[in-house]
């Protein structure tokens, strides 16, 4: 008799679980005690939830090209921040400064941004608690 409850209770209890375990700490992906600054050229830019994503590539002083991406926050952060799905375009060289990974990879948490001209994109520097 109580059956139908029980398992409507559990499912969407796992429904609610599921964005909760997907998102994660800045502290335990990103080294927060330094930042790094690269410039590139845009490949792409995902204005999507959790977190949108800038891939970009970067060539160093040896003449090689290294993808990196730079997570950023949500859409509704950016927006509120003067970002829209255009502002970065690939194709377009930008400079991101951010919190590089702990783990050695080519990926930082995005602090500002600016294009090449050096005009901030956007109205200002993402923190390390900026998370809604």
């Amino acid at each position: 008799m109580f059956r139908f409850p029980t398992y409507a209770a559990a499912a969407l209890l796992g429904l609610a679980w599921s964005p909760a375990e997907a998102h994660h700490s800045f502290a335990a992906f990103f080294e927060g005690s330094q930042t790094i600054k690269l410039t590139g050229k845009v490949t792409a830019f995902r204005f999507t939830n959790p977190h949108g994503i800038i891939a970009f590539d970067v060539t160093g002083p040896d003449g090689k090209v290294k993808q990196w991406a730079a997570e950023t926050n949500s859409p509704a952060v950016l927006m509120r921040r003067g970002w829209t799905r255009m502002s970065v375009k690939p194709g377009d060289t930008i400079t991101v400064e951010g919190w590089p990974s702990r783990d050695g990879k080519p990926y930082l948490r995005l602090r500002q941004a600016s294009d090449a001209g050096g005009k901030p994109i956007g109205s200002a520097p993402f923190g390390q608690a900026d998370e809604k």
